[in-house]
């Protein structure tokens, strides 16, 4: 049985990653091609898991389906976070 008094570590694999990375980046560009807003797009994707709201050009509905939604969130947080330097607080 696991102690409850430490702290669990959860790490992501880099290769994981770059992988949703590539994922985000092709989904993108195939919504803003059809004339969509990929923002709303993929928020309306991520909030409701109706992959619908995806375009299928360029099997964009389905290479998003590879990765799960939590996966998504997590690496356009982790972008977020590092664009805007968030990620050096605490270490000056």
């Amino acid at each position: 049985m696991a102690d409850i008094n430490q702290t669990q570590f959860f790490k992501v694999d880099i290769e994981q990653e770059d992988s949703v990375k590539n994922i985000l980046e092709e989904v993108y560009d195939a919504l803003s091609e059809k004339g969509y807003n990929p923002v709303n797009q993929i928020v309306g994707y991520i909030m409701s898991g109706d992959p619908t709201y995806i375009t299928s050009h360029k099997n964009a509905r389905s290479i998003i389906m590879k990765a799960e939604r939590d996966e998504l969130v997590e690496e356009m947080l982790t972008e977020y976070i590092r664009c805007n330097g968030w990620d050096k607080k605490g270490q000056e």
